[in-house]
Parts: C-alpha cells; structure tokens; sequence
C-alpha cells in the first residue's frame, strides 16, 4: 500500500525530473501504447497457466512446488551376487573415500546393498550442476587401477535427482473398449518395456530416464545337473566353456567377385535353445560329442530380480519417468504424451480367448468357418503363426462382427502418477485467486473513485501488470509453482495503491480546478502528479523490498522455497511502478482530456431538434445522471460476473444467494471502512486530549502480540505457568513449512530384513488389496525393493505404496468442483440410464467421502488400520513429493528421525534398538511410527573353505569360490542379439540342487587332477546373521530411526520434547552411548531451526534498514520512530489474526446457509515459514500510513508554526482529516484483495492461507497508526511549546 507524498516547498532537481520525463511520456504516446501492447502479448504468451494461443513463445517453467531438494549427483555401481559387507569393504568404502576431494562436495551419503552400490555427493548450493557432473566423471577416471575389484565399472546417475519422477505408469492389456483383457506374461510386458518403450520414451524432449520396475526380465537358463556331470566325467567349468563358444558372431573381412565387393560375415548368435542345447562340451568315448543337453536342461526362465511392482494385489510391470534436472516438469509431461500417443500404434496385440464363456467345439467351429488355424488351450502362448492369423482376423473385421468371447488385447500405458495433474489443479487455484482478485479489487475502485474513466484506467493496471511480471519470471528463469504465484497473489492489493494514489492525484487536481471556473490541463495535472509522486513511489517500492530482503538472503530449503515468493513480489511491485510512470499516465490522458461538458451540450443539442418541446428538458437530465446509471450498471456487472466466478456457497445454493453473500461481504467491509471514515475526527480529538490513555492500547495489542507468539508465561513477568492466562496464551507451535495436499499417500512401512521377495510381495498384497477396499481410495499402486534406477536404492523390505484418493467432493480434469442433478423430493442425485450421475451447473456437488470422513487426515487413519499386518511396521504420514524432497534433505523417509553413528554394525544395531524403544514412550510421539533400521537382521549362510583341505586337493582359493558362485548364482555366459533385443544366458546348478542347505553342501569342486570333490568336504557351512543393507555418512556408518508426531502437534514441538526426553534419559542413566557413539535429529526440524537462525539476524536488519530510509526521508529519528511504531503494531496484529483464527467460536456463524469459519478456512495455523515470510511482506506495506500522515504533518507545521497546544491540535486535525481518505481506500483494497486468498480451498491453499493471514491481521491494525501517529507528532510539538 502506498499514498502520495506531498512536494515540500523548493522541489529537488529528481523531483522536477519526475515532471519532465511526464511529459515526455505524454509527447509519445503512441510508442508508449504500442509497447504496451507488445507487453501486453509476450505476457499472454508466457503465462503459466496453460492458455490456448498461437503465439510461438514458451511459458513460464510450471510445477506444484519448488525444488527444496539437495544438490545430489549419484554414483552407483553394480557389483553383481556380492553381499553387502563385500560390497562396503571393497566397493563403497575405498569409492567414496576417494568422492570426498571432489570440490563443492559437502556430504557424501552411501549405501551398500546386494549386488550393488549408490553413493549420493551432496554438493553446495552455489555448484552448478552439470559442472558438478563433469568434475565427478574427472575423478572417476582418474581412479587408480586397484581402488575397486576387477570388472566394477562405477558410472554416474542420471541428471536428476528423486523429485524428478513425474510419471509413472504401468502396462496392461487392453481391449478397444479400453477394459482390462489379459492375455499378457509377466515377462512380455516386461520386454515390451525394456526393448521398445523405454527407448521411444526417452527421445522426448526434457526426460532423463524411463526406468522399469516390476515382472520378469527373460533369460536363456541353462540348469545343470549334478549327477549327470558326474555321469559324463565332465565339469561345470566345461559346460560353461561350451555355452559361451556357442554364441559369435564373427567377421571375415570383404571381397571382390565378379567386380563387386561382398562383405564376408559369419552367424553364430543363439536365436532359439536348441542352439544351445546342442553346443559340444566335449568328446566322448568314440568321439560321440557330450552336447550340453546331455547335462543340463535349457529353457526360458526369469532373471533375478530386486523389485516387484502390485496394482491392487495384482502383479505388475510398469515404469517410473524422470524430468531432467532444471527442466520444466509440466512441458516434459506434455512431451512425454505426444510421444507416447505416437507408440501407442506399435504397441503389440494378440487375440485373446475368455474360455469361460465358451467351449473348444464352438472354438473349433469358429476357426474352420473363417479358416483360421485351431487354437489351443493355451492361445495366447501359442506360435507367432497361430496367433498372427487370429490377430489379422481381429484387426481385419469390425468388432459388431466379434464373437463374444473373442477380443484383441492389446499393451496400452495407464498412468498411475501424474504430476502434471497435480501441476494444473495448483496452477488452476492460483489461476482463479488472481482472477477473483482483479475483480475484487476492480469492484472497490468503483466504489471508492466512483469515476467511470478513472476505474477503468486503474483497472487496466491489473492485468497489465501481472502480465509484465510473468515475462520478468521467464526472463530472468523463476518457476511458477504455489509459493511464487502466492507472491503475486499477496501484492494485489499494492497493484491497485499505486493506480489509486495516481489517479486520485490527478481527480483532486481537476476538481479544484473545475471548483475554480478553469479548464482543465489533463497534460500539466499529469506532469504535477508525477512531480509529486515520484519520490513517493520510490520510497515505497524501497520501504516493500527492503522488507524482504531476508527472503532474498535465506540460503537451503527455505531459501529454495520461499526465494521464488521474494522474486515474484518484487516483479510485480517493480511492474506496477514501471505501468504507474508510463502507461498510467497516457491512458488518464486519453481518457481525461477530452471535455465532457462539450459533449453533453453538443448531445443535447442535437436531441432538441428530435424530441416535443415540452420534453426537451429530459436529455439535460437524463445526461447529468447518465454517468451515475453507468457507474451502478457497472458495479452491478462486475459484482454478478465475481458473484458467479467465485461462487461461495456453489451453484446448488442459486444465483441470488451467492451474489446476496458476496455483496453483503463487500458492503460490510466498505462500511466498516466508511464508519471508521466518519469516526475518524472526532475520535482523534478525543485522543488529543487523552494521549496516553490512548497509547496504552496500542501497548496492549504489542503485549498480546508478544503473548500469543511467545506465550504469556514469557513476556508477563511472574507470571505463573499454571495460570489461566498462561493456559490461555501457550505460544504458538512451529513447524517448517505447512504441507501441499498433494491428493495421495505415500505409505513406506517395512517388513523384516529377513523377508524373502515372495513373502515381501505376499504382504505387499495383502496390504493393497485391504487398502483398495477403502471406499475414498480411488487407485493402489505398492513396489517392494527399487527399480532399474540409480534414483532408487531400496532394499526389498522396503514396500513403497502409492494411494490416490478421491476428492471430497467430484471434480473436473482442473480440479474444479462439478454439480450434479438433485432431486430434492426424493433426497437424492438423479441418475442416468447407465446410472451415471447427471451433470447440472445448478445442481448439487456430489460428496465422495462417507460421512465420518471429514479431511484426508481421517482417510490416512483408515488406510494405517487396514494396512496393518504382523511383521510389517507402521508408517509415518507422508505425499509422494514431500517424501522425495526428504529423502533428498536428509536421506530419510519421514519428516522426523534421528540419525545414529557407531564405529561398527553390532554397535550401530544395539544402540538404534535401545533408542527405538525410548523413543515409543516418548512425549508427543505416536508409537505405531517409531522405526529404527534393523542395521543386522539378514540371515547369511557362510561358506567358509579349509585352506588345508583345498590345498589338499591341489585348489586354489579362486577355484572353489568360483565353482560355489557359479552354482549356485550362475555364471553369466553371454548375451544373445535378437534384434534391439539382448537377452542374458546363465549357467548354474539345476533348482532342486541349489534350494537346499543339504543341496548345497554337495556342491562339486572340480579338482586339477580330473576328480570332483562335494563342497563339504573342503569347507564349513553355518549360519550368521549379518546387515541387509550399509549406510554410511561422510565414512561414519548410520541408522536412521524415523518418527511420527501425534496428532495436532507440529514437528519442532515434537522435536524438542523428545530432545528434552533423551537427554532426561541420558542423565539418569537409563540410556548409555558406548564410545564412538553420536546421534542428531534430523528431518524438517532442521530447516526450521535453520530458517529460524537465518530470520534472528536478517529480520533486525531489514527493519533497521526500512528505519534509516525512514530517517532520510524525514531527517528526525522521533519522526522515523512514530512511523516506525506502525511495524510493531502490524506485528502484533498478524499474531492476533492467527491466535483468533485458532479459537472455535470466532466467526462462528451462518450467512446464507454458509458457516463463516468454513467458508474462509479459519483454523488452528502452526508458526511455520510461510507465516513468517507473510508478516515480511507486511513489514514493507506497514509504514505507508505512517508516512502519509506524517509528511503532511511536516508540511503542515513548517507552513503554519503552532503557537499554543490548541492550535497544535487544530494542525494536527486538519492535516490528518485531509489524507485519512487515501489511507483507508488504500487499506480497504489490500484487504479485500486477500478474501479470495482465505477462501480458496484447491490444491496449493494450503500454503497461500498462512501467509496470507498475517497481512490480513496486520492491516486491520495497522489502522491504529492513523491515531498514533499524529497523537505522537502533537505530543512532541506540545513539549516542544512547554520548552
């Protein structure tokens, strides 16, 4: 909010300059309008908001959120069929030791699981980040070349990180209708996957990866048969020997025949098992070859795997898609559907046979009629031949012409996460707060100027301006996401201050010109205007962003999420200052310099001629009123069209009674407004006379400030903590930031380490069928273990469930709620003859929620009961973005957890049970959440060789090792070529020889003397338990122990009771830390406590820097402090908003129908960030009406000096009477602009709310310095005389 500052006698060269560059302007007019326009286009070019033009200019970069993760590059490392003790000691250990000279690396996180190893380097926030890549991919090569075992490649991870998943989707077959079919294996989608989608996929414009998960992936298995070996006198060696030799392909060169060249080219690849069932192991007994068929079985089987994706208790195959790193998520997802439109025709089909509505005769019949080859039992597994013909015939024929039990199923993508939606409903919110605001806003310009020619140009500001910020967005690469459309949307209201104080400026100008009997000069009053308000405006906009300067300065995750907040508010302030100076000023040209008078005599002279002379007076007067009939028309059109945008009550509550609710809102804000108008005088008389009776409410709403904020125990000295006062004002809880309903789960509970991928996938269907029985769940997707990614290191007892929910109510693609017909005789929605509900703009919403449902909160608690089952841990409450984002901050899956550091595992495991069990009777802590890592909980079989006995037998360590591996893992014998297709081939030990303990003890050991000797004879086998998975920090070795608050307690307070209960235990001894033990909490706590640390010193500097402007502009340090005063008051009035939207019964009441603390969201708002970052953005706005009646005042004193404390008095009125009406026009439209803010409800409220609530309170209260002020500017003055 700003108003004008009045020209001091002797005007400063800038301020002339100020009436100069005027009436430059209005010199070119033309070139000022035509760029505008241009603005006007690029702006709509560039909107965020997903607007159909043909304008070849890309948008701003759109997500839901903003990226608060770390700055993480991966570097992983398969290391196939080694333990994970192996895989730190010889892999993870010596790699990211060797990671940590990397420059800009400032945690290096690592985890060693089977097979593999991920090692996550956190680099500054300052390191670009594909330099960071290439300064890795440097120290990668640079290796030396006995840092890691043999054959162990490490390579980099994508470039993106976990927040990066945008889409995922699984694969299913489908028949035209689009129902499910079946027909498909497990290990076809998953070819289908790996050999033609993900390629496709990937070729759109801003992907990184498409990474599989789920089914099966094919193999050529050779399974050998132990007896057999011993049969044939032939080893495993050997037949791994032959397996390998039979798959090549060489090259011979070209040559010339007959003057051509022919390129020579010999074939050997496997095409199909029997080309491997007859390779040669060796000869024998005359020379009759031992093939490997002989020895082993050769079939198809599926590889190991590490993960299982479920759909609903089904098993499944699908795919998670990464966004690039710095890309826009939204555009990445649109070209990702234009690509998968173009596969979708390649996506393969078969003709699929429902047996159970059928029979083999009628089948039969059927295929001789249309002579087509008889299918099996077993149709959808029969030959490319049998079903190529029946597909043909499918494809060849329209479906009217189908039997019913035949249908062609074909492999079709259906998405299961769509941030895209996510994106648009946030975007939708936003989009629609900003529309209902510019109509707002536009309706008080009406009624306060009550000027047709002057509302309007003021009202073209609006969209103009938020146009213009949207092209500094895209300029200068800050993304639209909630928080930075919520800057613009909380700068509404400064928009409209700056037309305002313009154009009253210039209406002012006119009427005392017009009072005079002169003509009025729209060109000199312009110039005049800016002549005045020039330095104003600077202040202004100086005062708003010094305010957030600390905004600007936060550095981490609350610098990375309210940073974009900061740019956009200082974009539109910047916007609406440029359009102020230079649009502004030539629309009131046109629009004013034309002279009305004229016309309206020219007007009635023309209609005397037309009309009886006895009527001839009509048009004199219908013209005079004419402008008043317009304006009402007006104000009665752009009171429907917010009315019906806004819709408070929805469309089922009628036309009247919304448009009744929201002009009853508006007139009882405008006449508070008007009432406090009319009161003003004579209440700032009265405080004249009674000052410091007066100053002790001002220092009573500082108090109760202080109180709600802090708690009343703190700030009123003696105060016992047990009082009712105490009890009444507790202080408020902090938390980091409020969480985005994202509209899905994400439930990551656990089962035992020791759980096998059957009895982890048997669980995980369990759970996801009793959670798709939720009559509010609309779709459940689980995955154990991780996909084929860098991004996903998951062990396989960890499941990983994604739950969408349905909304409250029925919506549309946007997230807009849709209204259905309702009958109201019967209580009932009307239905169709499909029973489909019938849509109906006048209708009623459908509530999808059963009646105790009340919020997603109570849907996470009948997901928890259902979920769960013996073995399996509870869960933290958590979204799918805000779980990534953790998982990048801290590396954990909760919002809050400690992190353990021991010097080895047995330590690291004793000490996270022992913490474990403490933290379940910990204060504020919800039990069922507590989940310490089992650190050592996997059974391991150890094999252990007698060096003795293999020296015996003339073995080296290497053989035995080698023949125990290739056994019982298999040996990787090659790859066949198949097309784009690579299928591996793998040699081991049959099944039933392999599953046993008993099996695996009679393992054979070829000896160099020919003999085989049984594994047990040359080393013992026994059982250990030992670690799942190895996590270390910066080289210490870590477990994480992660919990949940209960319910109505913020984290930071959760946080810092259990701190309090550990060191409490500590003391007394009831928990001990062996030495080389440490632990810290970890999770959103520690932005908080960061952002916190950061706001202590940034916030006392900002403020003094708004002082010293303050001092510049008036040259006394009492005249600064009064206006100064203004802050504090602002300060306490925020608090007071959030403490009074906290208590049950404010606003407790009905207005048509409506319950006013549901309508505006009014409810309990934790301390977080987003409150803070609300009350820096009153900090900048707070003064304005300070230094309003405070100039005036300057002026007023030094043209008149006061003589007596009487006419101090009759000053001080005089001046105040003459800028209370700017001050409380401007005030009135700032907090008008933030109703549609407290009543939006969509996707992406849930932050705009709480920053909006202290700039709601703050600006009612600040009304208190429109008295202060000048009873504090007469109080100096009158001691000035007693001197």
């Amino acid at each position: 909010m700003t108003t004008p500052l009045q020209p001091e006698a002797g005007q400063t060269e800038n301020q002339q300059g100020f009436g100069r560059f005027m009436a430059l302007l209005l010199q070119q007019k033309l070139l000022v309008f035509l760029a505008s326009a241009i603005l006007l286009v690029v702006g709509i070019g560039v909107a965020p908001f997903g607007w159909q033009h043909q304008l070849p200019l890309k948008p701003v970069a759109v997500d839901a959120i903003p990226n608060l993760g770390e700055n993480q590059q991966i570097v992983f490392a398969d290391w196939p069929g080694r333990s994970p003790q192996d895989v730190e000691d010889q892999l993870t250990y010596p790699l990211s030791s060797a990671l940590m000279g990397v420059p800009g690396v400032k945690d290096v996180r690592s985890l060693s699981m089977f097979g593999f190893s991920s090692i996550a380097l956190i680099f500054e926030d300052n390191i670009e980040f594909y330099w960071a890549r290439s300064r890795i991919l440097e120290k990668l090569a640079s290796l030396p070349a006995d840092t890691l075992p043999p054959g162990v490649q490490p390579a980099l991870g994508p470039d993106a990180t976990g927040l990066g998943q945008i889409f995922w989707y699984t694969l299913e077959g489908q028949d035209p209708q689009g129902k499910p079919a079946g027909g498909w294996r497990l290990d076809e989608l998953r070819a289908t996957q790996d050999w033609y989608l993900r390629s496709g996929l990937l070729t759109a414009e801003g992907i990184s990866e498409v990474a599989a998960i789920g089914g099966y992936q094919r193999e050529y298995q050779v399974e050998v048969d132990a007896n057999l070996l011993r049969l044939y006198d032939v080893t495993l060696e050997q037949v791994t020997a032959a397996v390998m030799a039979a798959n090549l392909d060489v090259s011979a060169g070209s040559r010339e025949l007959n003057g051509v060249e022919y390129l020579i080219r010999g074939q050997g690849f496997v095409k199909q098992l029997a080309d491997l069932e007859q390779a040669v192991v060796r000869l024998g007994p005359d020379n009759v070859p031992i093939r490997v068929q002989d020895v082993a079985k050769v079939n198809f089987g599926p590889a190991p795997r590490r993960g299982v994706l479920d759909v609903a208790g089904a098993e499944a195959v699908g795919a998670v898609v990464t966004v690039r790193e710095g890309y826009n998520p939204r555009q990445a997802i649109a070209n990702l559907q234009t690509r998968i439109s173009e596969l979708r025709a390649g996506l393969p089909a078969k003709a699929v046979i429902n047996w159970a509505d059928t029979s083999l005769a009628q089948v039969s019949d059927f295929a001789a009629l249309q002579q087509l080859p008889l299918p099996g039992a077993q149709f959808t597994e029969q030959s490319d031949s049998v079903q190529h013909a029946w597909r043909n015939w499918l494809q060849q024929h329209p479906q009217q012409s189908w039997p019913a039990w035949l249908t062609l199923s074909k492999i079709e993508l259906v998405p299961f996460y769509d941030r895209s939606l996510l994106i648009d409903e946030t975007v939708a919110t936003l989009e629609t707060t900003l529309a209902l605001q510019l109509l707002l806003t536009t309706l008080v310009v009406l009624v306060v100027l009550w000027q047709f020619r002057a509302a309007l140009a003021v009202s073209l500001m609006l969209p103009v301006t938020v146009l213009v910020s949207f092209i500094m967005m895209r300029y200068f690469q800050v993304e639209a996401n909630i928080v930075a459309l919520a800057g613009i949307a909380i700068a509404i209201g400064t928009i409209v201050d700056l037309g305002i104080i313009f154009t009253e400026n210039l209406l002012q100008q006119r009427q005392a010109t017009l009072q005079q009997g002169l003509r009025f000069n729209a060109a000199l009053a312009i110039q005049q205007a800016g002549r005045e308000l020039g330095p104003a405006l600077l202040t202004a906009i100086s005062t708003t962003v010094i305010s957030f300067l600390p905004v600007f300065a936060m550095t981490g995750a609350e610098g990375k999420l309210f940073g974009p907040l900061a740019y956009t508010k200082t974009f539109v302030l910047l916007a609406a200052v440029l359009l102020a100076v230079t649009l502004l000023p030539v629309v009131l040209y046109w629009l004013f310099a034309a002279q009305p008078a004229r016309l309206r005599a020219l007007l009635v002279q023309k209609c005397r001629g037309l009309i009886p002379q006895r009527l001839q007076g009509i048009p004199t007067m219908l013209l005079r009123r004419a402008h008043g009939v317009l304006m009402l028309v007006l104000l009665l059109t752009v009171l429907i069209w917010l009315s019906q945008l806004w819709l408070p009550l929805g469309p089922g509550a009628g036309f009247w009674q919304n448009l009744l609710l929201v002009s009853g809102l508006l007139l009882l804000v405008l006449a508070a407004f008007w009432l406090f108008w009319r009161l003003y005088l004579p209440l700032l008389r009265l405080f004249l006379r009674f000052k410091l009776p007066f100053l002790l409410l001002p220092l009573l709403v500082v108090l109760t400030g202080l109180s709600i904020w802090l708690g009343a125990a703190r700030v009123i000295p003696g105060l016992s903590t047990e009082s009712h006062l105490a009890h009444r004002f507790p202080g408020l809880s902090r938390e980091f930031m409020p969480a985005l309903d994202e509209g899905a789960f994400l439930l990551m509970p656990t089962v035992m380490p020791h759980a096998a991928i059957s009895e982890a996938l048997s669980i995980l269907q369990q759970q996801d069928q009793a959670i798709a029985a939720i009559p509010e769940v609309k779709t459940v997707v689980g995955k154990i273990g991780r996909a084929d990614s860098a991004l996903d290191p998951a062990p396989l007892s960890m499941i990983e469930t994604l739950i969408q929910y349905h909304s409250e109510y029925k919506t549309d693609a946007r997230g807009k709620r849709l209204y259905f017909k309702y009958d109201r005789q019967t209580d009932s929605f009307m239905r169709d003859s499909d029973g489909e509900l019938i849509i109906d703009p006048r209708g009623r919403p459908y509530r999808q929620w059963r009646e105790h449902i009340k919020s997603p909160d109570d849907i996470w608690q009948e997901i928890v009961q259902a979920a769960q089952l013996p073995g399996v841990t509870s869960a933290p409450k958590l979204q799918p973005i805000e779980t990534r984002l953790l998982m990048l901050q801290t590396g954990m899956r909760a919002a809050m957890g400690i992190k353990l550091q021991a010097p080895d595992l047995a330590t690291l495991e004793q000490i996270a049970l022992a913490f474990e069990a403490a933290l379940r009777d910990a204060p504020a802590i919800s039990p069922l959440t507590v989940n310490a890592e089992r650190v050592v909980g996997q059974p391991y079989l150890i094999v252990t060789p007698n060096r003795q006995q293999i020296a015996r037998h003339g073995l080296s360590m290497q053989q035995v090792q080698q023949s125990l591996s290739t056994a019982l893992a298999g040996m990787d014998a090659g790859r066949t070529i198949e097309g784009r297709e690579r299928y591996p081939i793998r040699v081991r030990y049959q099944r039933e020889q392999r599953d046993s303990l008993e099996a695996i003890a009679q393992v054979l050991v070829a000896t160099p003397a020919g003999y085989s000797v049984p594994l047990i004879e040359l080393a013992e086998i026994r059982y250990e338990r030992g670690p799942q998975m190895i996590r270390s920090e910066n080289s210490f070795l870590t477990a994480y122990i992660t919990f949940g608050a209960e319910r109505g307690i913020a984290d930071v307070e959760a946080v810092a009771q259990v701190e309090a209960y550990l060191q409490q235990l500590l003391s007394q001894g009831e928990l001990t830390l062996p030495a080389g033990v440490s632990y810290q909490f970890a999770g959103s706590y520690q932005q908080q406590q960061s952002a916190a640390a950061t706001l202590s010193w940034l916030v006392p500097l900002a403020l003094t820097l708004v002082f010293m402007l303050l001092y510049l502009q008036f040259k006394q340090v009492s005249t600064a402090l009064m206006i100064f005063s203004s802050i504090a008051i602002a300060w306490a009035g925020g608090f007071i908003a959030l403490d009074a939207f906290a208590q049950p019964d404010f606003l407790n009441s009905q207005w048509f129908g409506a319950n006013l603390r549901e309508l505006f969201n009014l409810q309990s708002y934790n301390l977080s960030i987003a409150v803070w970052v609300g009350f820096l953005a009153l900090f900048g706005i707070a003064v304005d009406d300070g230094i309003v009646m405070a100039t005036y005042l300057k002026q007023q004193f030094a043209a008149r000096p006061a003589r007596s404390r009487a006419e101090v008095r009759e000053l001080v009125c005089a001046a105040a009477a003459k800028r209370i009406r700017p001050c409380l026009m401007t005030s009135a439209t700032t907090i008008l602009a933030l109703l549609p803010v407290l009543s939006s409800t969509g996707r992406g409220a849930d932050l705009m709310i709480p920053m909006a609530i202290p700039t709601l309170g703050g600006m009612l209260f600040v009304l208190l310095s429109v008295f202060m002020v000048p009873v504090l500017y007469a109080a100096r003055e009158e001691w000035r005389l007693r001197d």
